[in-house]
Parts: C-alpha cells; structure tokens; sequence
C-alpha cells in the first residue's frame, strides 16, 4: 500500500498545480459559457474550450516531466506514465483536428493550406510523444533493474548467506572501499576512452524508483550491459583492478524488459520508513 501511495504522489503533485496556460483556457471557458448562455455562440464553442483546458493540463504535465529539470530519476513509473499519456493524448487531439479540417477541405469550405498550422504543430507533438517514450522506457529499465537488485537483496536476508562470486544469474565481487565520485569520473572516462561511446548509465545514485521500492541507492550507479558482453566484461575487470564492489545481474524479469547489468558499488540497503 505505502508503495502505490508513492508512485501515485507524483500524479497528485502535478493535478494541484494550476499551470498559467491551465488558468487562462479556463477563464476562456467561462467567457464562452457565458455567451453560451446568451444565445450568441453556439454550445459546440463549449467542447472546444473544454479541449483547450484539458490540452493545456497535458502540456503542464510534459512542462514538469519531459521539458522541465526533472531528471529520468527523479521519475517514477507513475509519473512516466502519466508523462506518456499525455503526450499520446495531446498527438491524438491534433490529428482529429487535422482529420476534421481534411473533411473541410474535401468540401471546398477551407482552403487547401487549412491544415498546414495544424500539421506543423503534428510534427512537434509527434517528436514530443517519441521523446517521452523514451524516457519512459528508461524508467521501466530502472524499474527492472531495481526489482533484481531487491530480489538478490530479500533472498540474502532469507537466507542468511552473504552473496558468491561464482558465475550465474546474480553475481557479487567484493572490493575494499566504496564507490567515490572520483572512480565514476574515472570509470566513465576509461569506458568512453576504450569503446568511444559513453557509459550506459541508468541510474546514478538515488532515484524515484529505488526510493518507492524502500531502497538507498546513494552512492551507487547501474550500468545498462549485459555482464557478459564484451564492454560488460571489460567494465568487471576494469572495477576488480580498482578493488571496486559490483553485482552482475545476468538474469531477466519474466514479462518484463531484461534486468541484466552492472551495479557498481555495495548493495542498496533499505531505507528506514516510519509507520
């Protein structure tokens, strides 16, 4: 239960404030009731508004979680989700506007140049939905891994037994001081020097994620490779030559995206939550 209440906290966060853009398609609103009521506007003018206002609540929402300073960290599942939803819902807005203003040109009412605003403002929306895809794929992968990591951590707990380093889905190479930001910086430009391409980090540090699942993941960082792959192989030698705790999770969530990767520094220890 405390769970859920954290995932959905973001989403009430965001529905009690009021963005200027929500404000002001409501007092559109209101002024367009009004003439509603006068008789001197149609009550379709009515929907429309009530559109605006909801187009412009799902704008705010993208404001605070995919143009704003939010990091993909700082996300949940819920809020990512809601993040994508969205901004499916404002690409699905556009195009019944645009599939209305086709049917308008196709009867001569418009000029064939109607859509052209509206098209234009597709492609963004569009590249907008694309991008919160993609941080919501990122958060699911924190997810994933974040499970794994809380499932080898209660089997630990259960069985009283600290972790092998022997070779199979969960393994654990202890090192003899902790993970400081200057061996991030280190192992990220070793990584980048050796591949040419930057480190696939997932989670640096403490997230949203971790903190919902009772975890403290400060002071650690998971990398998104596969273990055995040739960069996930070169990034455990590389941190066994520095005397670096790591885990390697070889082992995937049944129905879910793979949870295999690195976790560079101790495990997580659980956070403390009253009551």
């Amino acid at each position: 239960m405390k769970l859920l209440l954290l995932l959905l906290s973001g989403i009430f966060v965001f529905a009690g404030q009021e963005s200027p853009g929500v404000a002001e398609a409501r007092r559109q609103w209101d002024q367009i009731r009004q003439q509603v009521d006068a008789g001197i506007a149609p009550a379709s003018k009515l929907d429309e508004a009530q559109r605006a206002i909801d187009d412009a609540a799902d704008e705010a929402v993208l404001g605070g979680t995919l143009y704003g300073k939010m990091r993909v960290e700082d996300l949940n599942p819920a809020q990512a989700g809601e993040m994508l939803a969205a901004a499916e819902r404002r690409v699905d807005r556009i195009e019944q506007q645009i599939e209305h203003g086709n049917a308008l040109i196709a009867s001569g009412v418009v000029a064939l140049h109607f859509n052209d605003e509206l098209e234009a403002e597709l492609a963004r929306r569009t590249q907008a939905l694309a991008l919160a895809k993609d941080r919501s794929a990122l958060v699911a992968g924190i997810l994933n891994m974040a499970n794994a990591e809380a499932a080898e951590s209660a089997k630990v707990e259960s069985s009283g037994e600290k972790p092998s380093g022997e070779k199979k889905a969960e393994e654990f190479v202890a090192g003899d001081h902790g993970l400081a930001p200057s061996d991030i910086k280190d192992i990220t430009l070793a990584y980048e020097k050796k591949f040419d391409k930057p480190l696939p980090v997932s989670a640096r540090g403490e997230t949203a994620v971790h903190r919902a699942l009772g975890f403290d993941h400060t002071g650690r960082i998971d990398v998104a490779l596969m273990p055995d792959s040739t960069e996930g192989v070169w990034l455990r030698r590389y941190l066994e030559s520095k005397s670096i705790p790591y885990y390697a999770f070889r082992a995937a969530i049944a129905g879910k995206a793979t949870a295999a990767h690195i976790h560079i520094g101790p495990g997580s220890t659980r956070l403390r939550v009253a009551d």
